[in-house]
């Protein structure tokens, strides 16, 4: 769904506003939040359904090692933590960006008739990857404290920016803008 489709503008972004203000109207900002969560995980699967367990679990690997890294700052497992998460968010990077073209080159070089993968390109994943990493690190570097879930899930899932960035600091979101 592109934000210049009719489904969009009106049908999905109608629905989306109407339910999130009558949630903060009667002061249910948890449901707001979830509401936002749900529709822009509805949003990220409308083009591919299969890829959402992926969004959902870098969401649910990257909060964990948030939540680590929260922990106390004399913790020497904080910088190996660090590295972890890193490595896991590129990993996916290069998997779903790179795999078939690894691929192709290893059948060239050592003729050898591995099949390819053939994975379409996730939607965003540079973006919430990247966004991601950049979380981790403010945390680690102690200029952000681990939110909740359900904050860092729409931090990173919020549709409007999701596909089209920027990639911002938790920092300098909207989340953050009234603490």
């Amino acid at each position: 769904m592109l934000f210049n489709s009719f489904e969009f503008i009106f049908v999905f972004l109608p629905i989306v506003f109407v339910f999130y203000f009558y949630f903060l109207k009667k002061r249910w900002g948890t449901l707001s939040l979830l509401w936002l969560v749900l529709t822009s995980l509805i949003y990220y699967s409308w083009w591919n359904i299969y890829y959402l367990p992926l969004i959902l679990i870098s969401i649910a690997i990257n909060y964990v090692l948030g939540v680590l890294l929260n922990k106390n700052a004399l913790n020497p497992y904080r910088k190996p933590i660090l590295i972890l998460g890193i490595i896991f968010n590129i990993g996916l990077l290069i998997y779903y960006k790179y795999a078939d073209f690894f691929i192709s080159n290893v059948n060239v070089v050592f003729s050898t008739n591995i099949p390819l993968l053939h994975l379409a390109l996730p939607l965003a994943i540079s973006f919430f990857t990247f966004q991601q990493i950049a979380y981790l690190v403010d945390i680690y570097k102690r200029e952000v404290t681990s939110s909740s879930l359900l904050e860092y899930a729409l931090f990173v899932t919020f549709f409007p920016q999701l596909i089209a960035g920027p990639i911002v600091h938790q920092r300098k979101s909207c989340l953050n803008s009234s603490k």
